[in-house]
Parts: C-alpha cells; structure tokens; sequence
C-alpha cells in the first residue's frame, strides 16, 4: 500500500507542483494589459510635465535674462529626435499608423 502512495505521489503530485509553479512563473515575469496602460498613461503625463516646465521656463527667461534651464533644452533636435522615435514605437506596438 505505501508503494502505491509513493507512486501516485511521484507520477502525480510531484509534477503537478512543478507545471504549476512554471506557470506562475511564466505569468508572473510578462507585463499586463493593466501594466501597459498604466506606462502609458504615465508617459502622456511625463509629456504634459515636460510642456508645462517649457511654459514655466519660457515665461521665467522672459522676466531674468541671465536665467539658463539646467534640463534639456526646448525644441532642441537632439531631445526630441528620441522622443519621437519614442512615439513612433509606442504607436507601432498600438498598430496605429503615424
């Protein structure tokens, strides 16, 4: 009777608890639909952010002159050569054509 128990233990148990842990594994290391969504929404708020310190950057150069941002500059091709390439890749990943 014990051999029996030790049998359906190895054939059945044992591998059960191995294929189940895979899966968890396997789902645990993917990013989900509520994942995605969540970076994107993050990313269009990054954006937002980034368009308000121009504002404010603008509107404090206009009143000090000496005044000189210590982040990246407004409309330089450089910054936004990335971000575009960016957008391109997210609107790629979407299926929606540019």
């Amino acid at each position: 009777m014990e051999e029996v128990i030790i049998a359906l233990i190895i054939c059945v148990a044992l591998p059960w608890v191995i294929l189940h842990y895979i899966t968890k594994w396997k789902t645990a290391s993917t990013i989900t639909t509520d994942d995605e969504s969540l970076l994107d929404e993050l990313y269009h708020l990054a954006k937002r952010l980034d368009a308000r310190m121009d504002t404010v950057e603008r509107l404090v150069s206009t009143d000090d002159p000496g005044f000189r941002p210590a982040r990246l500059v407004h409309d330089s091709d450089e910054d936004n050569d990335a971000l575009r390439e960016l957008d391109r890749l997210i609107a790629e990943k979407k299926g929606v054509k540019q």
